[in-house]
């Protein structure tokens, strides 16, 4: 399903900022080489962590699986001076293709990167954080948010990609799939929009966004 016209998807894409050399890059490589290409978020997702990132200058964001570090890229945008990202993967691969990246730009320093389960490493967390980025295992993805938001301050963001799941969602509410990252993603929609702990928009970019501002 083509949740936008692409035609105007084109259109909004011309008219928006562009991204850096080694982010345009990255995104042409995937797309090229890359039989999973459609994890990447891509040029205009890209755009719109980044802006989210300028607007709240977080210091501590936490970004919940990292694939090729195109996002992560697009959230270091946004940290201020003395702000630090950390990243959570499983596949050493692209975890390679990624650092190999993030050398080449002035955000090397203050991305991090650990490859281990974020269901053990975030209840370690101690510091608060400002932004989470939730892009990983669909079915997990309540038991994320649940472990994030008493760490993230008021007024934080938590993001989360894929959540309309190309339209499949709708076949959820209807009774017409089975599959369970549909299911999934359907019921933590539901579960955001009736937790009182934040306040949400789901916005119908690329393949959905769920904003989710802590209170």
């Amino acid at each position: 399903m083509d949740i936008v016209d692409p035609r105007i998807q084109e259109y909004a894409d011309r008219f928006t900022s562009s991204e850096s050399e080694v982010l345009s890059q990255l995104r042409e490589l995937t797309y090229r080489e890359r039989v999973d290409r459609n994890m990447l978020s891509g040029f205009y997702q890209g755009r719109l962590l980044s802006m989210l990132s300028k607007l709240i200058n977080p210091g501590l964001i936490l970004e919940i699986g990292t694939y090729m570090g195109y996002s992560a890229l697009c959230l270091a945008e946004g940290l201020r001076e003395d702000g630090k990202l950390i990243t959570l993967d499983l596949n050493e691969e692209t975890n390679t293709i990624a650092r190999a990246h993030w050398e080449r730009t002035e955000y090397r320093s203050v991305i991090e990167d650990r490859l281990e389960p974020a269901l053990d490493f975030i209840p370690t967390i101690e510091e608060t954080l400002d932004l989470v980025f939730i892009d990983a295992d669909k079915e997990n993805y309540p038991e994320y948010f649940d472990l994030v938001v008493p760490k993230t301050r008021s007024g934080g963001l938590i993001i989360a990609d894929n959540v309309l799941w190309s339209g499949d969602v709708l076949k959820v509410e209807k009774g017409k799939t089975n599959r369970t990252s549909s299911i999934a993603l359907h019921e933590y929609n539901v579960k955001i929009n009736s937790d009182p702990r934040v306040e949400n928009i789901l916005l119908t970019v690329r393949d959905g966004l769920m904003i989710s501002m802590v209170k």
